[in-house]
């Protein structure tokens, strides 16, 4: 069966403001299986996320073949939910508004789509809080309710670019635990944007690290670790620890590159 998403030599290139063109990505490969969750790692700056607007259908790719679902990316596919790194919510309106608006925007009637964002707003834990608005909320509510809206629409791939890196230490380790809950039995793909390896390994089937600027595939870990998993548990035994060690011989190599090039970019 051919996976549900594919990069092929896949590069993106931007034009810069001095008249040059950057490289953000190049020749990167990469395939992902429905309801298989990959984590991709680098470092900083290495283009990650622009892995991601290319299978989002965000942005083209300038040289290359990016797939979903085996047919070539020419704009944003069916079935993409997208969670940012900073909330994509809008603040005048109520969480039920908020999460409600993605069925509505396609197309589900008023009190259809009120109704599937009640149902998601309780399995994120927010029951009760759904005529609150952002400002009332705490950065780990703001996040589940950006999952609920996402989810809502029943994604069969989720693009995830760093969500839960602005959150203090406890609140992640809970939003990751609340992540691998809800799609578990999805069948959802992921991929899973990160800086940080602890987490990639606690959540991904798979774990992809790339190079330094421009970024391309330098190596796939599988990680054998079962599930059901409790991240905060997983993180003590030694079987996790040995595959950290093993993922970082590799990532750490390319952040030692990205540390040495960035002062003289500078």
């Amino acid at each position: 069966m051919a996976p549900l998403v594919e990069l092929r030599q896949a590069t993106k290139r931007f034009p810069t403001g001095k008249g040059g063109v950057h490289t953000a990505i190049r020749d990167v490969d990469l395939t992902v299986d429905a309801g298989e969750f990959v984590a991709v790692v680098g470092p900083t700056g290495c283009g990650k996320s622009t892995t991601l607007s290319l299978i989002s259908g965000l942005q083209p790719a300038s040289s290359g073949e990016v797939l979903v679902g085996g047919a070539a990316v020419r704009a944003i596919p069916e079935g993409v939910g997208y969670m940012f790194q900073a909330d994509a919510m809008l603040p005048w309106r109520s969480v039920l508004a908020n999460v409600a608006a993605g069925p509505i925007w396609r197309g589900v009637e008023k009190a259809e789509a009120h109704h599937r964002a009640t149902d998601w707003i309780a399995r994120v834990g927010l029951a009760g809080f759904e005529h609150y608005y952002m400002h009332q909320l705490s950065g780990g509510m703001r996040k589940r309710v950006a999952l609920a809206q996402t989810l809502v629409n029943e994604p069969s791939i989720l693009l995830m670019d760093e969500p839960f890196s602005a959150l203090d230490v406890q609140t992640r380790a809970l939003m990751q635990q609340e992540l691998l809950r809800l799609w578990s039995g999805s069948g959802a793909a992921v991929v899973f944007v990160t800086h940080d390896l602890e987490e990639a390994i606690a959540l991904a089937d798979r774990v992809v690290v790339m190079t330094s600027s421009p970024a391309r595939t330098k190596a796939v870990f599988d990680v054998r670790l079962p599930r059901p998993r409790d991240v905060e548990e997983l993180r003590t035994t030694p079987e996790f620890i040995d595959v950290y060690r093993e993922i970082w011989s590799s990532l750490s190599a390319e952040v030692d590159n990205a540390r040495k090039v960035t002062p003289r970019a500078a």
